[in-house]
């Protein structure tokens, strides 16, 4: 069964690349603390993964400080939903809009909660073989989190996502041009990323339970454009 992606995706031209947008504002997520507990994620894994982010990021005044006990006094905002755009394959100037959703314990609508799966830029064109350093991801909590401890005052826009394994090394299976991937067995499967490398919505089919999944269309790599 293939699972709803919820994919809305309205066209918009555009001279520029349009912004990444985090929508639907969620109530009571205005410190780390309170967005760890509406996601029901433990506090200590959270501040492990921001931690693992500002490690990467270049050192500047705008970087956020590398101490958990100045991070808990940050202000927070979570969001329900990132506008990603995704450009044509044919026209570079006009974008596709993909509405990524992530809802943490709460409910969508009438269903049950929901993180949509998404398309993550964790690495180089030259990782992963046929991905060219993208992952599989699912989406667990668009958010922003402003530095008040430095003269800057930036505001961070970040996503953690919980990433997927990819099985036989990340190759297409040629007669389908599908890629297996999986949940990560050994190591760190949550990550905190700019919310610049979620590059677009997945779409997955469950193949073993909930243990692993085939990406549910080819892929145009040149311009990384889902062919449906």
């Amino acid at each position: 069964m293939v699972e709803d992606s919820g994919m809305e995706m309205p066209t918009v031209p555009s001279r520029s690349t349009p912004r990444r947008v985090l929508k639907d504002r969620m109530k009571n997520t205005s410190m780390l603390t309170e967005l760890c507990t509406a996601l029901d994620i433990h506090y200590s894994n959270m501040i492990e993964e921001i931690l693992h982010f500002i490690r990467q990021t270049a050192v500047d005044d705008r970087r956020l400080p590398a101490d958990s006990a100045e991070l808990v006094l940050l202000p927070v905002e979570g969001f329900a939903q990132l506008e990603i755009p995704v450009p044509h394959v044919q026209e570079t100037d006009r974008f596709q809009i993909h509405r990524a959703r992530s809802t943490g314990t709460r409910a969508f609508r009438t269903g049950g909660s929901r993180n949509d799966w998404v398309w993550v830029q964790t690495g180089g064109e030259a990782n992963y073989r046929d991905l060219r350093g993208r992952v599989v991801a699912r989406l667990l909590a668009p958010f922003k989190i402003r530095n008040i401890l430095s003269e800057a005052a930036a505001v961070h826009r970040l996503a953690l996502v919980r990433i997927l394994d990819r099985i036989n090394g990340g190759r297409f299976y040629i007669p389908s041009g599908h890629i297996r991937v999986g949940n990560r067995i050994y190591g760190r499967d949550m990550r905190i990323v700019s919310i610049g490398a979620v590059i677009g919505q997945a779409q997955v089919i469950p193949t073993s339970g909930e243990k692993q999944w085939i990406v549910n269309h080819r892929i145009d790599l040149r311009t990384f454009n889902e062919i449906y």
